[in-house]
């Protein structure tokens, strides 16, 4: 890579006016004239916020960036930026990604920043961080959080999986609200995001995989001192990266996507991760389909038996070699001279790389599930797409004909979930409508929809879910999520009625609904689309702007770069 002039001497190496007045309101922070002499100025962007729990940790682990940009020679700068807490913010903080991402494109764009140190953990911080400083292009590099250690009830390891399974036990009565409370004490006991393969996990898988943190990143939990030093190395490597004009859409290539999605396939990873990995590819000018994830994971067997789609937890991946040990046992399917943030390649990175325990990370000839990734179904109920996470699913519902059940909105599914009288059986097939990235709006995880009391009561465990939102990478279930066109758009998803066939055939790639053409064409011309319609803010640009699914779901005019050139001066 060339040396090029730093772009913050546009700032900083100024004389006149504008440079007394840069480094002047600067140097009042207690800065000397000597971090103004032509090193590199790494931002360091910061989701820390109490409002998300899970990047709890991230002042104190920016410390730890800063001494490693000193070390190298660079000066750190630290600056915030919208953070998204997944477990907060409501409607749901996926309505906020895009806005968050614009933050981030805007913050590094209008800073006197030559390199980026992304710190993320939270579900939607890492995308939305990845998507924004795409953008931009500059060097940059990721630091995740690192999950949280595994919880602890009444002598077994719990976390966020066992959620939804305590869930239905304290609707059913086998587990009372004491109980409840006791292992909802024992769940989050440390600094970190969720301790199972969730969409947070996942999130820090992809970066890894992708090439834009340093190799072993990804599972360190956040605890561990290792973290601490893999963020003081992050610091370090990206005063490199500037050096060397490393910039994002040199490592992001086409290669490194499909890198990733063969990644994600044999962790278990999130459904999410395919809306994010979109989105991400829209912005860097990459072409990605819903077609390649299909494609590239599906010769893919699951190797890491963690929960959802397992039994162990992120800090065992982590003492069982990490995402390491996978990407070792995947270097004969991965492309191989992809270059990543450390500049070297993927086999330089992993060729040496030693498994401590295949019970976690099984074999490429052995693997722990044939079953993995995640599949694209298309038919006449989604056009567009749809995916499903076979490795999650209960295998005997992976090919199934069922009378549908449908809940016009979010609303009333809650309204009659648990109405003893419902129409329903375990055949059935369970419909949510209106929870798309338009008409919730904002696409939230409520995929996994609980199953009717009077079923749960019979000990049903699973059913077929159907809708056009998502659902929480913690989950399980056989869940066909991300229905496209969404109902909203007026398609055939929306006009689906109770009693209709519905026919699922995952090994066939197949989502049909068995209703003859005509019929289902005077049902979309009686059909009145009603969205709820938001009147002022960010919320009405989002739902004038949001694409669908199958594309990311990002705003369609943030597709695309804009650079890292500032046309116009303040002063």
């Amino acid at each position: 890579m060339e040396q090029k002039k730093l772009r913050s001497t546009e700032w900083f190496g100024r004389s006149g006016k504008d440079g007394f007045i840069y480094r002047a309101w600067m140097k009042k922070q207690g800065i000397a004239d000597h971090e103004f002499d032509g090193r590199p100025i790494i931002g360091i962007c910061n989701t820390w916020s109490e409002l998300t729990p899970c990047n709890s940790h991230f002042r104190e682990l920016a410390e730890h960036v800063k001494r490693g940009v000193y070390e190298a020679g660079g000066f750190p700068v630290e600056f915030p930026v919208l953070s998204l807490g997944e477990t907060l913010m409501k409607p749901t903080a996926m309505l906020f990604r895009n806005l968050a991402s614009m933050d981030v494109e805007e913050a590094i764009r209008a800073n006197p920043i030559d390199g980026v140190v992304l710190l993320c953990g939270c579900d939607k911080t890492t995308p939305s961080l990845v998507m924004g400083a795409c953008s931009v292009d500059l060097p940059t590099i990721v630091v995740s959080g690192g999950p949280m250690l595994t919880g602890r009830h009444k002598g077994r390891s719990i976390s966020t999986s066992d959620i939804w399974r305590f869930s239905e036990a304290n609707r059913t009565g086998e587990m009372d609200d004491m109980e409840m409370s006791l292992a909802e004490a024992g769940m989050c006991r440390s600094d970190g995001h969720c301790a199972v393969m969730g969409t947070a996990s996942t999130m820090a898988c992809m970066v890894e995989a992708l090439g834009i943190s340093l190799p072993g990143s990804a599972a360190i939990p956040a605890p561990d001192a290792a973290r601490k030093i893999m963020a003081q190395r992050s610091g370090y490597q990206i005063v490199q990266m500037v050096k060397e004009n490393r910039k994002l859409s040199d490592i992001l290539t086409r290669e490194a996507f499909e890198n990733s999605i063969m990644v994600n396939a044999a962790i278990g990873g999130s459904t999410n991760f395919v809306i994010h990995l979109l989105a991400i590819a829209g912005r860097i000018g990459v072409e990605l389909t819903l077609d390649d994830m299909d494609k590239l994971s599906a010769n893919i067997p699951l190797l890491v038996n963690l929960q959802p789609s397992g039994q162990y937890f992120m800090e065992d991946l982590y003492y069982a070699g990490g995402l390491p040990a996978v990407m070792k046992e995947l270097l004969p399917r991965l492309h191989i001279g992809c270059l990543t943030a450390n500049g070297k390649t993927i086999a330089e990175n992993y060729d040496k790389v030693v498994c401590y325990d295949t019970n976690i990370v099984s074999p490429l000839n052995a693997p722990f599930n044939p079953l993995s990734g995640v599949v694209v179904l298309k038919g006449n109920l989604c056009a567009n797409g749809a995916v499903i996470k076979p490795s999650a699913a209960s295998a005997n519902l992976l090919q199934h004909t069922g009378k549908a059940m449908v809940f016009e909105d979010i609303d009333d599914y809650k309204q009659r979930i648990d109405d003893p009288e419902l129409e329903v059986d375990e055949h059935s097939i369970l419909v949510l409508k209106n929870v798309g990235p338009k008409g919730y709006p904002g696409m939230p995880e409520v995929g996994n929809m609980g199953l009717p009391a009077k079923l749960l009561a019979k000990g049903v465990t699973d059913m077929i879910r159907i809708s056009d939102g998502r659902m929480s990478g913690t989950g399980f279930g056989t869940v066909v999520l991300h229905v496209s066109p969404e109902a909203a758009d007026g398609g055939v998803f929306s006009v689906v009625e109770d009693g209709d066939m519905i026919v699922l055939d995952v090994p066939g790639r197949s989502l049909r609904l068995e209703v003859s053409d005509e019929v289902i064409s005077q049902r979309i011309l009686n059909k009145r689309i009603e969205l709820p319609k938001a009147d002022r803010g960010y919320v009405q640009l989002y739902q004038q702007h949001v694409q669908g699914a199958h594309l990311g779901a990002d705003l369609d005019f943030l597709r695309g770069s804009s650079g890292s050139k500032v046309t116009r001066d303040s002063h």
